[in-house]
């Protein structure tokens, strides 16, 4: 297979939603993707037709020269495409549909020919709104001299076939993999109001000293 690590991600993602239009992101553990953490990142949308990275693996990082965490997902892209990218990610969070695109990489001095893949699956968050999305980009050839901003060459979107509803909560772990809730926050438990200090001894002490 080319893409090896696309391949990994999709298939971890069709085996998460187990026949449902979307997994939710709290099921996504990095454990399930480990030979492709550095290609894949995960992307929140922030508003129509844009989105931005939650999380991203350290390819990304080098295409871009700097951490990409916090910035638009638009951003890998160059200003002629991204009314396309913004059109690509509605589909993707509206539809919801996956969505598989071939990139290539502004050419230049210091920037030799690079081209590459990304996929895009979309994902629930934890309030059931199709509201996220796990991705994977990977690109063949030398990075050169960064940032390397890319053109899309060809894009496909596909509606997502769900053959059951979704039960309203995430789904139970996949086999061979504990319950976690891989990228997302563990809930704290709640434990009751704090009961105050018995009385009789003194919790603080002051010291006073002359000099």
């Amino acid at each position: 297979m080319r893409y090896p690590a696309i391949s990994e991600v999709r298939a971890y993602w069709e085996a998460l939603r187990d026949g449902r239009a979307a997994p939710y992101r709290s099921e996504v553990d990095p454990r399930g993707i480990e030979r492709s953490l550095e290609h894949a990142f995960v992307l929140e949308r922030i508003a129509p037709q844009a989105a931005r990275f939650r999380l991203a693996g350290m390819h990304l990082a080098d295409l871009m020269g700097m951490e990409v965490r916090g910035m638009p997902f638009s951003t890998f892209f160059t200003p002629a495409a991204r009314a396309e990218i913004g059109i690509i990610l509605e589909n993707v969070f509206s539809g919801p549909r996956t969505a598989e695109l071939t990139i290539a990489a502004e050419s230049g001095l210091g920037k030799p020919a690079l081209q590459g893949r990304i996929v895009l699956l979309p994902l629930r968050s934890d309030l059931g709104d199709v509201s996220r999305a796990l991705g994977c980009l990977v690109t063949e050839g030398p990075i050169g001299r960064t940032p390397r901003r890319f053109e899309v060459c060809e894009s496909l979107a596909a509606p997502i076939a769900a053959t059951v509803p979704d039960p309203g909560r995430p789904a139970a772990a996949l086999p061979g993999f504990p319950p976690a809730r891989g990228f997302a926050e563990p809930a704290l438990p709640f434990t009751g109001p704090r009961k105050p200090p018995a009385r009789g001894r003194a919790q603080l002490r002051l010291v006073a000293r002359d000099e």
